[in-house]
């Protein structure tokens, strides 16, 4: 099981300056999603918001396509995407989205249980400080076989992985997405990412029935 939760309003109010395109995802009964507070958050900034559409698991990569060129023009007229969902349904719809900066409006907690499968070639490690917003909607954690946060190790050769060699480099395609954004500067920031494992522990604790 799962959990998402808002991330903090000074990120969020940053996001929504963006004039963005919402998209919110109830698909799985095993994930608990703040729905209210996502609707009175949509409520608070509607007059920034280009459209907002309420999709069932965005984790299905060929559901969630069809339902992008429904919307298509839409997202098109607006300066971003914000997806209100896991960590899978970001990245969906960042590659579904290769023009547009696609954001992540939650961050993913991991709750002890029945984690369920998925098939498609994105994945959420639920580590309670969701990086999809540096990288282009490309988790680092997931996409990278060492995990790193703060850029390639030097040992990919021809964009593949030094110990996954039939695996592309996570972070060359983190540069290349964001390349094709015209924003790979940010890369040159001096802002270090640190996984803070303590906020995934406490967020368990709230959540403990075992006694």
């Amino acid at each position: 099981m799962l959990i998402t939760k808002l991330k903090n309003k000074e990120e969020l109010s940053a996001l929504f300056e963006k004039r963005p395109f919402v998209i919110k995802c109830f698909g799985c009964k095993e994930v608990y999603f703040p729905e209210n507070e996502v609707e009175a958050l949509l409520k608070e900034n509607e007059t920034k918001i280009t459209g907002v559409v309420r999709l069932d698991y965005l984790c299905r990569e060929e559901f969630s396509k069809l339902y992008m060129e429904k919307y298509g023009l839409k997202i098109k007229d607006s300066g971003s995407v914000i997806v209100f969902s896991c960590g899978v349904g970001v990245q969906v719809i960042a590659k579904l989205c290769p023009e547009k900066g696609v954001f992540a409006g939650c961050d993913t907690y991991y709750l002890d249980g029945f984690q369920g499968l998925s098939v498609q070639n994105v994945n959420c490690e639920q580590c309670g400080e969701c990086y999809l917003n540096y990288t282009g909607g490309i988790c680092p954690i997931t996409a990278c076989s060492k995990s790193l946060l703060n850029g390639q190790c030097g040992g990919a050769k021809n964009g593949k992985c030094e110990v996954s060699p039939e695996m592309d480099c996570g972070w060359e395609l983190i540069y290349k997405r964001l390349k094709g954004l015209k924003i790979e500067e940010t890369m040159k920031g001096s802002k270090v990412l640190l996984r803070n494992y303590k906020r995934v522990i406490d967020e368990k604790k709230k959540y403990d029935y075992s006694d």
